[in-house]
C-alpha cells in the first residue's frame, strides 16, 4: 500500500502545525515553513534563522533523508533546535512525507 497524503495531513496538523506551516510561501513559526521542502537544501528557507548544525548539514531534502530525519531529528542533525522526538512508525513518516511533497 502506498503512502497516504490525506493521513499525512492529519499527522501534520497533530504533530507539526504547532511549529510549522506547510504551504509554499507560508510564514515561519518556531520552525521554518515547510512548503516545497522536498528538493530544497537543508537550512535555506529564506527569512528563517537556522542553527549552524542545520546549515552545515549541506544536504538536499529527499524522501529518504526526510524519513531518516523524521525518525530521530536530533540523531540525524546533532545540534538542531527542533525539539520534536520523532515519528517512530515508518507508515506515519511515509504519509507525512507524501503530504509535504504535495506542497510545491
Amino acid at each position: 500500500m502506498g503512502a497516504d497524503a490525506e493521513n499525512g495531513k492529519k499527522i501534520f496538523v497533530q504533530k507539526c502545525a504547532q511549529c510549522h506551516t506547510p504551504e509554499v510561501g507560508g510564514k515561519h513559526k518556531v520552525g521554518p515553513n515547510l512548503g516545497g521542502i522536498v528538493g530544497r537544501k537543508c537550512g535555506t528557507a529564506a527569512g528563517y534563522k537556522y542553527t549552524d548544525a542545520n546549515i552545515k548539514k549541506g544536504i538536499n531534502w529527499t524522501e529518504g533523508n526526510l524519513d531518516e530525519y523524521l525518525k530521530d531529528p536530533k540523531k540525524y542533525i546533532p545540534g538542531t533546535k527542533m525539539v520534536f522526538a520523532g515519528l517512530k512508525k515508518a507508515e506515519e513518516r511515509a504519509d507525512l512525507i507524501a503530504f509535504l511533497k504535495k506542497n510545491k
